[in-house]
Protein backbone atom coordinates (compact mmCIF):
# COMPACT_ATOMS: atom_id res chain seq x y z
CA UNK A 1 0.00 0.00 0.00
CA UNK A 2 1.26 3.50 -0.83
CA UNK A 3 2.20 5.44 2.33
CA UNK A 4 0.02 8.44 3.10
CA UNK A 5 3.03 10.74 2.77
CA UNK A 6 6.40 9.68 1.44
CA UNK A 7 9.56 11.19 0.00
CA UNK A 8 11.32 9.53 -2.91
CA UNK A 9 15.09 10.01 -3.06
CA UNK A 10 16.84 9.67 -6.39
CA UNK A 11 20.40 9.11 -5.20
CA UNK A 12 21.74 8.96 -8.74
CA UNK A 13 20.99 12.69 -8.87
CA UNK A 14 23.60 13.22 -6.16
CA UNK A 15 26.35 12.01 -8.47
CA UNK A 16 25.00 14.16 -11.32
CA UNK A 17 25.09 17.23 -9.07
CA UNK A 18 28.57 16.34 -7.84
CA UNK A 19 29.79 16.30 -11.43
CA UNK A 20 28.34 19.78 -11.84
CA UNK A 21 30.44 20.90 -8.88
CA UNK A 22 33.53 19.37 -10.46
CA UNK A 23 32.75 21.25 -13.67
CA UNK A 24 32.64 24.57 -11.85
CA UNK A 25 35.69 23.87 -9.67
CA UNK A 26 37.91 21.38 -11.54
CA UNK A 27 41.06 22.27 -9.59
CA UNK A 28 39.55 22.23 -6.11
CA UNK A 29 39.04 19.45 -3.59
CA UNK A 30 35.41 18.94 -2.63
CA UNK A 31 34.16 18.99 0.94
CA UNK A 32 30.50 17.96 0.69
CA UNK A 33 28.31 19.63 3.29
CA UNK A 34 25.94 17.03 4.75
CA UNK A 35 24.93 18.68 8.02
CA UNK A 36 21.33 18.72 9.36
CA UNK A 37 20.84 15.04 8.52
CA UNK A 38 22.09 15.54 4.99
CA UNK A 39 19.75 18.52 4.50
CA UNK A 40 16.88 16.26 5.47
CA UNK A 41 17.87 13.51 3.03
CA UNK A 42 19.61 11.24 5.57
CA UNK A 43 23.16 11.75 6.84
CA UNK A 44 24.51 8.27 6.17
CA UNK A 45 22.53 7.83 2.98
CA UNK A 46 23.99 11.00 1.45
CA UNK A 47 27.50 10.22 2.74
CA UNK A 48 27.33 6.90 0.90
CA UNK A 49 25.94 8.49 -2.27
CA UNK A 50 28.79 11.04 -2.25
CA UNK A 51 31.59 8.77 -1.05
CA UNK A 52 33.88 9.80 -3.93
CA UNK A 53 34.34 13.33 -2.54
CA UNK A 54 37.53 14.43 -0.82
CA UNK A 55 35.85 15.11 2.51
CA UNK A 56 32.66 15.95 4.34
CA UNK A 57 31.56 18.89 6.46
CA UNK A 58 29.04 18.69 9.28
CA UNK A 59 27.88 21.30 11.77
CA UNK A 60 28.32 19.49 15.07
CA UNK A 61 30.58 16.98 16.74
CA UNK A 62 27.89 14.33 17.16
CA UNK A 63 27.27 14.33 13.40
CA UNK A 64 30.95 13.65 12.74
CA UNK A 65 31.02 10.89 15.35
CA UNK A 66 28.02 9.25 13.74
CA UNK A 67 29.79 9.22 10.39
CA UNK A 68 32.93 7.69 11.88
CA UNK A 69 30.96 5.00 13.71
CA UNK A 70 29.28 4.16 10.40
CA UNK A 71 32.68 3.51 8.83
CA UNK A 72 33.25 6.79 6.97
CA UNK A 73 37.03 7.05 6.95
CA UNK A 74 37.69 10.19 4.93
CA UNK A 75 38.24 13.72 6.12
CA UNK A 76 35.38 15.19 8.18
CA UNK A 77 35.34 18.84 9.26
CA UNK A 78 33.10 20.07 12.09
CA UNK A 79 32.04 23.59 11.12
CA UNK A 80 31.00 24.70 14.62
CA UNK A 81 34.17 23.28 16.11
CA UNK A 82 33.96 22.56 19.84
CA UNK A 83 32.89 24.45 22.94
CA UNK A 84 34.34 22.33 25.74
CA UNK A 85 37.05 19.83 26.61
CA UNK A 86 34.66 16.90 26.26
CA UNK A 87 33.90 17.80 22.65
CA UNK A 88 37.59 18.26 21.93
CA UNK A 89 38.22 14.77 23.29
CA UNK A 90 35.62 13.42 20.86
CA UNK A 91 37.27 15.26 17.97
CA UNK A 92 40.61 13.71 18.89
CA UNK A 93 39.22 10.23 19.42
CA UNK A 94 37.43 10.16 16.08
CA UNK A 95 40.06 12.22 14.21
CA UNK A 96 37.70 14.95 13.09
CA UNK A 97 38.87 18.34 11.83
CA UNK A 98 37.76 21.27 13.99
CA UNK A 99 36.95 24.76 12.78
CA UNK A 100 38.55 27.18 15.27
CA UNK A 101 36.68 30.46 15.61
CA UNK A 102 36.99 31.70 19.21
CA UNK A 103 39.62 32.62 21.80
CA UNK A 104 38.06 30.09 24.20
CA UNK A 105 38.96 27.31 21.78
CA UNK A 106 42.51 28.60 21.49
CA UNK A 107 42.87 28.65 25.27
CA UNK A 108 41.65 25.05 25.51
CA UNK A 109 44.25 24.01 22.92
CA UNK A 110 46.99 25.82 24.85
CA UNK A 111 46.04 23.94 28.01
CA UNK A 112 46.65 20.56 26.39
CA UNK A 113 50.08 19.00 26.04
CA UNK A 114 49.44 15.52 24.65
CA UNK A 115 51.23 14.43 21.50
CA UNK A 116 48.18 13.17 19.63
CA UNK A 117 47.40 15.71 16.96
CA UNK A 118 44.35 16.90 15.03
CA UNK A 119 43.80 19.03 11.96
CA UNK A 120 42.10 22.39 12.27
CA UNK A 121 40.60 25.07 10.05
CA UNK A 122 41.23 28.55 11.41
CA UNK A 123 38.23 30.68 10.53
CA UNK A 124 38.40 34.30 9.45
CA UNK A 125 35.34 36.51 9.83
CA UNK A 126 35.46 38.48 6.58
CA UNK A 127 31.99 40.00 6.91
CA UNK A 128 29.48 37.36 7.95
CA UNK A 129 29.89 38.56 11.56
CA UNK A 130 28.93 35.20 12.96
CA UNK A 131 31.88 32.89 13.70
CA UNK A 132 35.56 33.57 13.21
CA UNK A 133 38.38 35.99 13.99
CA UNK A 134 38.56 39.45 12.46
CA UNK A 135 41.35 40.04 9.97
CA UNK A 136 43.30 42.31 12.35
CA UNK A 137 43.55 39.56 15.01
CA UNK A 138 43.90 36.60 12.66
CA UNK A 139 47.70 36.50 12.45
CA UNK A 140 48.24 36.68 16.22
CA UNK A 141 45.80 33.83 16.78
CA UNK A 142 47.54 31.84 14.07
CA UNK A 143 50.91 32.32 15.80
CA UNK A 144 49.47 31.05 19.08
CA UNK A 145 48.02 27.97 17.44
CA UNK A 146 51.30 27.18 15.67
CA UNK A 147 52.85 26.55 19.09
CA UNK A 148 50.16 24.12 20.25
CA UNK A 149 51.51 20.57 20.20
CA UNK A 150 48.01 19.14 19.79
CA UNK A 151 47.52 20.83 16.41
CA UNK A 152 48.68 19.21 13.20
CA UNK A 153 50.66 21.54 10.94
CA UNK A 154 50.12 23.23 8.55
CA UNK A 155 46.98 24.96 9.74
CA UNK A 156 44.19 25.36 7.21
CA UNK A 157 42.22 28.57 6.65
CA UNK A 158 38.51 29.01 6.06
CA UNK A 159 35.89 31.74 5.73
CA UNK A 160 32.20 31.91 4.82
CA UNK A 161 30.48 34.12 2.25
CA UNK A 162 27.51 36.11 3.49
CA UNK A 163 25.97 37.40 0.24
CA UNK A 164 27.22 35.07 -2.47
CA UNK A 165 23.65 34.35 -3.61
CA UNK A 166 23.29 38.03 -4.62
CA UNK A 167 25.29 38.22 -7.83
CA UNK A 168 25.23 42.02 -8.12
CA UNK A 169 26.16 42.65 -4.49
CA UNK A 170 29.63 44.04 -3.79
CA UNK A 171 30.09 42.24 -0.48
CA UNK A 172 31.49 38.99 -1.87
CA UNK A 173 34.50 40.46 -3.76
CA UNK A 174 35.39 42.45 -0.64
CA UNK A 175 35.24 39.32 1.53
CA UNK A 176 37.41 37.35 -0.88
CA UNK A 177 39.96 40.16 -1.17
CA UNK A 178 40.17 40.60 2.61
CA UNK A 179 40.68 36.86 3.11
CA UNK A 180 43.35 36.53 0.43
CA UNK A 181 45.25 39.66 1.49
CA UNK A 182 45.31 38.58 5.13
CA UNK A 183 46.48 35.07 4.30
CA UNK A 184 49.21 36.37 2.01
CA UNK A 185 50.79 38.30 4.90
CA UNK A 186 50.91 35.32 7.25
CA UNK A 187 53.31 32.88 5.58
CA UNK A 188 54.73 34.61 2.48
CA UNK A 189 57.86 32.45 2.30
CA UNK A 190 56.66 29.21 3.84
CA UNK A 191 57.87 25.85 2.57
CA UNK A 192 54.48 24.30 3.30
CA UNK A 193 51.04 25.28 2.13
CA UNK A 194 48.13 26.34 4.28
CA UNK A 195 45.11 25.05 2.41
CA UNK A 196 42.17 27.40 2.09
CA UNK A 197 38.39 27.12 1.67
CA UNK A 198 36.03 29.97 0.73
CA UNK A 199 33.27 28.95 -1.65
CA UNK A 200 29.85 27.57 -0.72
CA UNK A 201 27.35 26.56 -3.44
CA UNK A 202 26.63 30.12 -4.54
CA UNK A 203 30.33 30.94 -4.48
CA UNK A 204 31.16 27.91 -6.60
CA UNK A 205 28.67 28.88 -9.29
CA UNK A 206 28.84 32.66 -9.35
CA UNK A 207 32.25 33.73 -8.05
CA UNK A 208 35.27 32.13 -9.73
CA UNK A 209 37.59 34.14 -7.52
CA UNK A 210 36.17 32.22 -4.54
CA UNK A 211 37.52 28.92 -5.84
CA UNK A 212 40.50 27.83 -3.76
CA UNK A 213 42.06 24.58 -2.51
CA UNK A 214 38.72 23.35 -1.17
CA UNK A 215 35.12 24.16 -2.05
CA UNK A 216 32.17 23.39 0.22
CA UNK A 217 29.06 22.64 -1.85
CA UNK A 218 25.89 22.19 0.13
CA UNK A 219 22.45 22.92 -1.30
CA UNK A 220 23.48 22.40 -4.94
CA UNK A 221 24.44 18.78 -4.20
CA UNK A 222 20.75 18.16 -3.43
CA UNK A 223 19.69 19.63 -6.77
CA UNK A 224 18.49 22.94 -5.39
CA UNK A 225 19.56 26.40 -6.53
CA UNK A 226 21.35 28.65 -4.02
CA UNK A 227 19.94 31.69 -5.83
CA UNK A 228 16.47 33.06 -5.04
CA UNK A 229 15.67 33.86 -8.66
CA UNK A 230 16.33 30.41 -10.13
CA UNK A 231 15.69 26.70 -9.68
CA UNK A 232 18.09 23.79 -9.69
CA UNK A 233 16.78 22.81 -13.10
CA UNK A 234 17.81 26.21 -14.46
CA UNK A 235 21.36 25.37 -13.38
CA UNK A 236 21.34 21.85 -14.79
CA UNK A 237 20.96 20.26 -11.35
CA UNK A 238 18.68 17.36 -10.52
CA UNK A 239 16.62 17.27 -7.31
CA UNK A 240 17.29 14.28 -5.08
CA UNK A 241 14.04 14.58 -3.13
CA UNK A 242 10.43 14.54 -4.28
CA UNK A 243 7.52 14.65 -1.81
CA UNK A 244 4.31 12.73 -2.46
CA UNK A 245 0.93 11.87 -1.03
CA UNK A 246 -2.54 10.96 -2.31
CA UNK A 247 -6.07 12.25 -2.42
CA UNK A 248 -8.19 10.92 0.43
CA UNK A 249 -11.46 12.70 -0.38
CA UNK A 250 -13.20 14.52 -3.21
CA UNK A 251 -16.32 16.59 -2.63
CA UNK A 252 -18.47 19.22 -4.32
CA UNK A 253 -18.84 22.66 -2.76
CA UNK A 254 -21.30 25.41 -3.64
CA UNK A 255 -20.53 29.04 -4.35
CA UNK A 256 -20.01 30.81 -1.01
CA UNK A 257 -18.86 27.73 0.92
CA UNK A 258 -15.86 28.33 3.14
CA UNK A 259 -12.88 25.97 3.35
CA UNK A 260 -10.63 25.07 6.27
CA UNK A 261 -9.76 26.65 9.60
CA UNK A 262 -11.17 30.18 10.03
CA UNK A 263 -12.93 29.82 6.68
CA UNK A 264 -10.06 31.72 5.08
CA UNK A 265 -11.04 30.55 1.59
CA UNK A 266 -14.46 31.19 0.10
CA UNK A 267 -15.57 29.41 -3.08
CA UNK A 268 -16.28 32.01 -5.76
CA UNK A 269 -18.08 29.38 -7.83
CA UNK A 270 -19.12 25.74 -7.51
CA UNK A 271 -15.87 23.93 -6.71
CA UNK A 272 -14.62 20.34 -6.76
CA UNK A 273 -12.48 20.09 -3.65
CA UNK A 274 -9.71 17.55 -3.11
CA UNK A 275 -8.31 16.66 0.29
CA UNK A 276 -4.67 15.52 0.32
CA UNK A 277 -3.11 13.49 3.16
CA UNK A 278 -0.23 15.81 4.00
CA UNK A 279 0.24 18.83 6.26
CA UNK A 280 2.65 20.68 8.46
CA UNK A 281 2.89 17.56 10.63
CA UNK A 282 4.74 16.03 7.67
CA UNK A 283 6.83 19.10 6.91
CA UNK A 284 4.66 20.73 4.27
CA UNK A 285 4.94 24.50 4.90
CA UNK A 286 2.26 25.86 7.22
CA UNK A 287 2.32 29.26 5.54
CA UNK A 288 1.94 28.14 1.93
CA UNK A 289 -0.43 30.62 0.35
CA UNK A 290 -3.64 29.94 -1.54
CA UNK A 291 -2.64 29.27 -5.13
CA UNK A 292 0.51 27.30 -4.26
CA UNK A 293 0.76 24.66 -7.01
CA UNK A 294 0.17 20.98 -6.26
CA UNK A 295 0.36 18.17 -8.82
CA UNK A 296 -2.66 15.84 -8.92
CA UNK A 297 -2.26 13.10 -11.51
CA UNK A 298 0.67 15.12 -12.82
CA UNK A 299 -1.42 18.25 -13.44
CA UNK A 300 -1.20 21.54 -11.55
CA UNK A 301 -4.03 22.51 -9.24
CA UNK A 302 -4.01 25.32 -6.63
CA UNK A 303 -3.90 24.99 -2.87
CA UNK A 304 -6.95 26.57 -1.19
CA UNK A 305 -7.61 27.13 2.50
CA UNK A 306 -5.12 26.85 5.31
CA UNK A 307 -2.57 24.08 5.60
CA UNK A 308 -3.48 21.96 8.62
CA UNK A 309 -1.45 19.38 10.54
CA UNK A 310 -2.44 16.35 8.47
CA UNK A 311 -4.21 17.65 5.37
CA UNK A 312 -4.29 20.28 2.66
CA UNK A 313 -7.17 21.12 0.34
CA UNK A 314 -6.95 21.86 -3.36
CA UNK A 315 -9.29 23.12 -6.07
CA UNK A 316 -9.30 20.19 -8.45
CA UNK A 317 -10.53 22.33 -11.36
CA UNK A 318 -9.20 20.60 -14.47
CA UNK A 319 -8.84 17.41 -12.43
CA UNK A 320 -12.54 17.27 -11.58
CA UNK A 321 -12.60 13.55 -12.43
CA UNK A 322 -9.92 12.81 -9.81
CA UNK A 323 -10.79 10.29 -7.13
CA UNK A 324 -9.52 9.21 -3.70
CA UNK A 325 -6.26 7.33 -4.03
CA UNK A 326 -4.99 9.37 -6.99
CA UNK A 327 -1.31 10.39 -6.69
CA UNK A 328 -0.23 13.83 -5.55
CA UNK A 329 3.20 15.46 -5.78
CA UNK A 330 4.05 18.36 -3.49
CA UNK A 331 7.49 19.01 -4.97
CA UNK A 332 9.98 17.17 -7.14
CA UNK A 333 11.26 16.87 -10.69
CA UNK A 334 8.19 18.51 -12.26
CA UNK A 335 7.41 20.97 -9.46
CA UNK A 336 10.47 22.75 -8.09
CA UNK A 337 10.82 22.95 -4.32
CA UNK A 338 12.14 26.48 -4.89
CA UNK A 339 8.72 27.48 -6.26
CA UNK A 340 6.93 26.03 -3.24
CA UNK A 341 9.33 27.86 -0.93
CA UNK A 342 8.58 31.17 -2.61
CA UNK A 343 4.84 30.54 -2.20
CA UNK A 344 5.43 30.03 1.54
CA UNK A 345 7.76 33.03 1.99
CA UNK A 346 10.63 30.77 2.98
CA UNK A 347 13.68 29.12 1.41
CA UNK A 348 13.94 25.58 0.03
CA UNK A 349 16.46 24.64 2.72
CA UNK A 350 13.70 24.80 5.35
CA UNK A 351 11.43 22.52 3.32
CA UNK A 352 13.84 19.65 2.69
CA UNK A 353 15.31 19.91 6.20
CA UNK A 354 11.82 20.01 7.69
CA UNK A 355 10.49 16.64 6.54
CA UNK A 356 9.23 14.93 9.69
CA UNK A 357 9.72 11.39 10.95
CA UNK A 358 6.30 10.15 9.91
CA UNK A 359 7.11 10.70 6.23
CA UNK A 360 8.33 7.40 4.82
CA UNK A 361 11.63 7.70 2.93
CA UNK A 362 11.82 5.61 -0.22
CA UNK A 363 14.94 5.32 -2.34
CA UNK A 364 14.12 5.41 -6.02
CA UNK A 365 15.32 1.87 -6.61
CA UNK A 366 12.89 0.67 -3.94
CA UNK A 367 9.44 -0.35 -5.11
CA UNK A 368 6.48 1.60 -3.74
CA UNK A 369 3.33 -0.50 -3.89
CA UNK A 370 0.36 1.18 -5.51
CA UNK A 371 -2.88 1.13 -3.58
Amino acid sequence: MTPAAYAVLNLEAAQHNLQKVRGYAPDSKIMAVIKANGYGHGLLRIADALKSVDGFAVARVDEGVRLRRAGINGRIAVLEGFTCTEELNELLLYQLDAVVHSIQQVEIFESRNEQQQMAIWLKMDTGMNRLGFKAYEFESVYRRLKHCSIICQPINFITHLANADEKQDGTTPKQIQLFNNTIARIEPNSDFKNECSIANSAGIIAWKEALSDWVRPGIMLYGISPFPESTGKDLGLKPIMSLHSRLIAVKSLAKGDKVGYSGSWTCKKPTTLGVVAIGYGDGYPRYAKAGTPVLVNGQRVPLIGRVSMDMITVDLGSQAQAKPGDPVTLWGEDLAVEEIARCADTIPYTLVCGITQRVQIVEKSTHVDEQ
